[in-house]
């Protein structure tokens, strides 16, 4: 058999040695692992440039790495989002591009919910006021109040794919009113939901939590900016779990320190993690997670079979489990 190269260019598990175990049956083929985030370009080609099969978590597998590519036929992205992947560079290559969207749908989801439930009952402000309380002897909940209830309340869903739709199943029981914005679904898929599937300046408007679940690309990048969060009610909440990219910082800062809208939630940020002044740390009125959506003990673990799966089905002569580009099926 011809032997196969497989390089991982960077990776958040200690070590890939149990990548390595399972493929130990196959004889001709070699796993290389490395991490080259933050490497110059040159070091990143050369890890890469006689691969077969290119792993990638974050580094940017931009063009000009594609380009150099000497015999990949698959790059398989580390996760849910393929952001940082030229998909056209690589299918005018004629390499196939793969991703893992089914990993970790149900601890996004979940997060997501933390998140909004955190900044809604203005949990961060409330420790807060539990300590000035303890140190004066006295409760004082100025600080807090208001607090509304949710019951009646709208929840907005943009981007209404895995994570989406398992956001609205867990918070059905919450009496929310809900609103989607997705224009990919099939009139099928928007009949199961039985929801209205609105536009997404018909959502922002009406949302009193608006929640993002979209893909980052050119025609998502930006999605929510100045124009999108001015329409927003000045009692809403934005919470984004999805890409850092979707949402200009920029002008939800302004948003933020001018109160056009209450607060958001956010766990994904445009360059990660964010550098230590970004004016998002200055905002009493976001809550702040380090994108950790996708982490379970469960989750980590599904993603690296699933990634050995994708793996032996390259190494069989089969398709991976989910290809982007499906033009090269």
């Amino acid at each position: 058999m011809d032997p196969i190269k497989i390089v991982v260019t960077d990776y958040i598990e200690p070590d890939l040695e149990w990548e390595r175990a399972q493929l130990a049956r196959y004889q001709h083929v070699r796993l290389e692992y490395h991490q080259l985030k933050f490497a110059p370009q040159d070091e990143l080609i050369a890890a890469v440039r006689d691969a077969d099969v290119v792993l990638v978590n974050m580094v940017p597998m931009t063009a000009a790495v594609i380009d150099r590519l000497e015999r990949c036929r698959l790059i398989i992205r580390h996760g849910v989002g393929y952001d940082n992947v030229d998909v056209a560079a690589a299918t005018a290559r004629g390499i196939r591009v793969a991703y893992e969207p089914d990993y970790c749908t149900d601890e996004v989801a979940e997060h997501a919910i933390a998140l909004m439930l955190a900044a809604w009952r203005k949990l961060f402000v409330g420790r807060q006021v539990l300590e000035e309380s303890s140190r004066n002897g006295i409760w004082n909940f100025d600080a807090i109040y208001p607090i509304a209830g949710l019951r009646g309340k709208t929840l907005g869903i943009v981007g209404c794919g895995r994570i989406g739709s398992t956001v609205l199943a867990r918070l059905r029981s919450f009496g929310f009113r809900f609103l989607v914005c997705d224009p990919y679904l099939s009139e099928t898929r928007k009949a199961e939901l039985g929801v209205p599937v609105v536009p997404l300046a018909q959502l922002l408007p009406a949302a009193d939590i608006v929640t993002l679940h979209a893909v980052l690309n050119e025609e998502t990048r930006n999605l929510i900016g100045a124009q999108q969060l001015r329409l927003m009610k000045s009692t809403a909440y934005l919470v984004n779990t999805a890409r850092g990219g979707l949402v200009d910082t920029e002008a939800l800062v302004r948003a933020l320190r001018e109160n056009w809208i209450a607060g958001a939630a956010i766990d994904v940020y445009v360059k990660e993690p964010p550098d230590p002044d970004c004016p998002l740390f200055a905002c009493p009125n976001v809550v702040l997670a380090p994108h950790l959506g996708w982490y379970s003990e469960e989750a980590n673990w599904s993603i690296r079979e699933k990634i050995v799966e994708d793996f032996v089905r390259f190494i069989e002569g089969r398709p991976p489990r989910f290809l982007i580009n499906k033009e090269l099926a």
